[in-house]
């Protein structure tokens, strides 16, 4: 499910959003700033059932997968790093990694 949730998010937010909102802004660069940004917004919007970090988390994932989707128009290797970013975060809570992780970045 999270390997899914990856490729699923990355096709709705970046594949179909982008799409969508590119027929109706037009491709200029203004138009992609503004299709990211709108973007973000909902992804980090539709992560906030899993709190206020995951909303923050959202918003700077989206930020990044956003760009690099207007930039280059590819959405696999942005599928594959997010269901590998969901893949990490799941094994730190798993084997209780958060803290000694947070604590290595964040002395």
């Amino acid at each position: 499910m999270i390997v899914i949730a990856g490729f699923g998010e990355e096709t709705v937010f970046r594949g179909y959003m982008f799409e969508r909102l590119g027929k109706l802004l037009g491709s200029a660069a203004w138009a992609k700033c503004v299709i990211v940004f709108l973007t973000t917004v909902l992804f980090a919007v539709a992560h906030y059932r899993a709190g206020l970090s995951s909303v923050q988390q959202a918003a700077f994932a989206g930020l990044v997968f956003g760009t690099i989707f207007a930039v280059t128009g590819r959405i696999f290797v942005l599928m594959i790093a997010h269901a590998t970013f969901n893949l990490t975060a799941v094994a730190m809570i798993y084997w209780d990694l958060e803290s000694k992780v947070a604590h290595l970045v964040f002395k």
